[in-house]
């Protein structure tokens, strides 16, 4: 299994250029993940968060600065790098066997070997039995964890989340975070999460960056320690200090926006 890989933001910017005129989505945007670091980007809308996410999986190139993953530069899209988005984006004709394997067919690596990983990988986190399924079959919570698993099946070092759980019902939201969390921490990945959610910024995360309004920057970037006997996205929400971390992230979104 790979190991997790760093990544650094230099002075990070990135203008779309339009027939309107320019727009600069973030400015000089400069951070250092560590191994296995969990961050969560969070402030107002249109502030650059899912443009940050681009730019770290190599989807888009920024304007100026750069990238570094475990000390590369990012120049395009890299198997070290996983992107789960906000929608499954489950292929509907494929079981649920045949969705978890897609990624390493697309990137030649499927082989008996790898089929038998990503196969113990739903074995592990509880859909063995739905192997053979179709994702319509599923539940919302359940076809997240699928899409999970297809991204863990590649073995990336970097996970990068896009408000993977904002389409879900609260309870089932509330489950998956926490799957998902022990599922990361488990394989040891360095993870970038994008949310609106401050709860789930603070409950799942090391560390809380807030960017500005348009172009984002780097306002507030907030270390999280709470005190609380085991460390999951549910039972961080009831550590002693957990309203005065959201008070403060609160209070930076409200003012940028």
């Amino acid at each position: 299994m790979a190991e997790p890989a760093s990544i650094v933001y230099e002075r990070v910017s990135k203008k779309f250029f339009t027939l309107p005129g320019e727009t600069r989505a973030l400015h000089e945007v400069s951070l250092v993940v560590s191994p296995g670091e969990f961050l969560a980007v969070v402030g107002p809308s249109g502030c650059g968060k899912s443009t940050l996410l681009s730019i770290t999986a190599g989807l888009i190139q920024p304007t100026s600065g750069r990238v570094l993953v475990g000390g590369t530069e990012v120049r395009g899209v890299s198997r070290r790098v996983g992107y789960m988005f906000q929608q499954d984006h489950l292929f509907e004709w494929r079981t649920c066997e045949q969705n978890v394997t897609i990624g390493l067919e697309v990137q030649g690596k499927h082989g008996e070997e790898t089929h038998r990983f990503a196969v113990s990988l739903l074995e592990q986190y509880g859909l063995g039995a739905f192997r053979q399924h179709y994702p319509r079959q599923l539940s919302g919570g359940m076809r997240q964890r699928v899409a999970l698993i297809r991204t863990l099946a590649v073995d990336p070092e970097i996970m990068l989340l896009d408000e993977p759980f904002s389409a879900l019902d609260y309870q089932t939201r509330l489950s998956l975070q926490d799957d998902v969390h022990s599922i990361l921490r488990q394989a040891g990945k360095t993870v970038v999460l994008v949310t609106h959610d401050i709860s789930e910024a603070i409950s799942f995360c090391d560390r809380v960056v807030v960017l500005s309004r348009p172009p984002g920057r780097v306002k507030v970037d907030l270390a999280i320690r709470l005190t609380c006997e085991k460390r999951t996205p549910f039972l961080a929400r009831k550590a002693p200090e957990f309203n005065e971390y959201f008070d403060r992230i609160w209070g930076e979104i409200e003012i940028t926006a």
